[in-house]
């Protein structure tokens, strides 16, 4: 596995800007449509939880589980830029995810954020 397949975010050509920051240099917010969010619950596969926990024996980074984070995560982005573009947003702000487990059997990721329309300055 190479390093993109240990990452997330978006595209260049998304057209719903997602940032973690509270504005956009250039940009002023013209309409807050309001909080959104994106949520996913995956369960672990019985072999990557044997994997898991020989590796864990043993030290040292579980790759499987950690693949399945990313693509947990990518998920629940995917998402939340879709709530966006369905309340008409073109950007979110403020984006954070959060990152619990869900009863013992998996893992819930929540991408969230405020659903804005920006306007070039």
């Amino acid at each position: 596995m190479g390093i993109e397949d240990y990452g997330g975010g978006q595209g260049p050509q998304s057209d719903v800007l997602v940032v973690t920051t509270n504005d956009v240099p250039g940009f002023q917010v013209q309409e807050v449509i309001g909080e959104i969010f994106g949520l996913t619950v995956r369960s672990r596969h019985l072999g990557s939880q044997i994997g898991a926990g020989l590796k864990s024996m043993i030290g040292g980074e579980l790759k499987g589980l950690t693949k399945t984070l990313v693509e947990t995560r990518n998920q629940a982005m995917d998402r939340l830029v879709e709530q966006a573009r369905s309340r008409g947003a073109n950007a979110v702000l403020m984006f954070r995810f959060d990152v619990t487990e869900a009863a013992d059997v998996g893992t819930e990721v929540c991408a969230y954020g405020t659903a804005v329309i920006l306007a070039r300055t």
